[in-house]
């Protein structure tokens, strides 16, 4: 079984001048999920190479158990240095998607008509795609085969508005995950503020904050039937 599993390149929080990235737990955790049922991963990003790392996610309040075994992972760090170049990945190699989330994929990933294409041909496919946090702000642009878009009349969740104005970025970010899949027509729905929430569907598994990172993945391997 084969996850491919596609990182943010970007680390300019808008025109802040702080960095931003992938967040460090969304990737952990759900990388030892995945490491630990046995699937093989293929790590990828726009930019190939290492993705940046948010650097709040590297504080010592967002330490968890995945992100220090992370941290002593010498083979998991060098993976993730050298994760490839989205252009060279095939949505035929893989049976799902999985997104960490972090700020950086609402201004590349949303973007990226690689991801974009990967996501619809692999939901046409019928092979499952993930996102968590705000991540499924990836979705964004996506469409099913008939033109509508991906998300419309789906169960789905990701970084609720609340949490954004309580990491006082609503105004810095190019959209608000939580309007998004409303205006797309998802079924969105929510739990409390950085709780664990996950949704999902026959093809679709949102996570809601950083919380939800396991929770999705373990979700994701559930749908592909070897968790």
């Amino acid at each position: 079984m084969k996850i491919l599993v596609i990182l943010t390149s970007h680390d300019q929080l808008g025109d802040t001048g702080r960095k931003t990235g992938f967040w460090l737990e969304e990737f952990a955790a759900p990388y030892y999920a995945f490491k630990d049922a046995g699937v093989e991963m293929t790590l990828a990003s726009p930019k190939g190479g290492q993705p940046p790392l948010d650097p709040k996610s590297d504080d010592l309040d967002s330490q968890t158990e995945a992100t220090e075994r992370f941290k002593n992972d010498i083979e998991a760090q060098a993976a993730l240095a050298n994760t490839a170049k989205l252009s060279t990945v095939s949505a035929a190699d893989y049976h799902a998607l999985f997104y960490p989330g972090g700020h950086g994929p609402l201004w590349d990933l949303a973007e990226d008509p690689q991801s974009i294409a990967l996501i619809e041909t692999m939901y046409a496919a019928g092979k499952p795609v993930a996102a968590v946090c705000h991540a499924p702000g990836v979705l964004r642009h996506a469409k099913t085969p008939d033109g509508s878009p991906l998300v419309r009349d789906k169960p789905v969740t990701g970084f609720a508005n609340s949490e954004e104005a309580a990491v006082g970025l609503t105004e810095v970010v190019p959209f608000l995950v939580e309007d998004m899949l409303k205006k797309n027509g998802g079924k969105y729905s929510k739990g409390p503020d950085w709780q664990s929430y996950v949704v999902g569907g026959a093809s679709l598994i949102t996570g809601q904050n950083p919380a939800s990172s396991e929770a999705a993945a373990k979700a994701l391997l559930s749908r592909l039937s070897i968790a």
